[in-house]
């Protein structure tokens, strides 16, 4: 029998959900959870010269609070479910219940482990982006986090136009083969 994990599945709008949801499905067994983050990097730059007064010009009265907590969080939120709303979806549809983490960093991989470990999650989930197993795969965020986590990772290839169209393990026709007739 299957222990029930608790599942961390971490998105930056690429991963495709209908595989997370299968093996989401698994791994939870009916008392598991899951939780679905992304990492944001805030351009606070751009943020605090939104709050500036003189980018307000029809304010009547300076305001006392300080716009840039609120454009942060503002920033974070809309930023997160736009991101994450596919996966959430297919979760939703699949009825799989999820709560919605949003972090916030400029490293990706750091913030996703430290996470895994503050939640103690049985497994993270994340995709693929790059070549896992090219000369640089050990500077992608999946890599990193399989080694900086602790925790088990499980990698999401990025599903390619070309499986798409040709969906080759599910139609596999063997090549036949060439024979000699004497």
């Amino acid at each position: 029998m299957l222990v029930p994990m608790q599942v961390l599945v971490a998105t930056a709008g690429a991963l495709d959900p209908e595989p997370v949801v299968d093996f989401c499905r698994h791994l939870i067994g009916g008392t598991g959870s899951v939780t679905v983050t992304t990492v944001v990097e805030v351009p606070r730059s751009f943020l605090d010269e939104i709050g500036r007064e003189d980018w307000h010009p029809l304010r009547d009265a300076p305001s006392t609070e300080d716009p840039s907590d609120r454009l942060v969080a503002q920033y974070l939120e809309e930023r997160a479910l736009r991101v994450t709303e596919p996966l959430r979806l297919a979760l939703e549809k699949a009825r799989i219940p999820a709560d919605l983490l949003v972090l916030e960093g400029n490293d990706p991989a750091e913030a996703i482990s430290a996470a895994a470990s503050r939640l103690d999650v049985d497994v993270v989930v994340l995709g693929a982006t790059k070549l896992i197993f090219d000369r640089d795969a050990w500077e992608s965020v999946s890599s990193r986090v399989m080694l900086e986590s602790g925790k088990a990772v499980l990698v999401v290839p990025e599903l390619t136009k070309a499986a798409v169209e040709d969906d080759p393990i599910n139609d596999y026709m063997p090549e036949p083969e060439n024979t000699v007739s004497t």
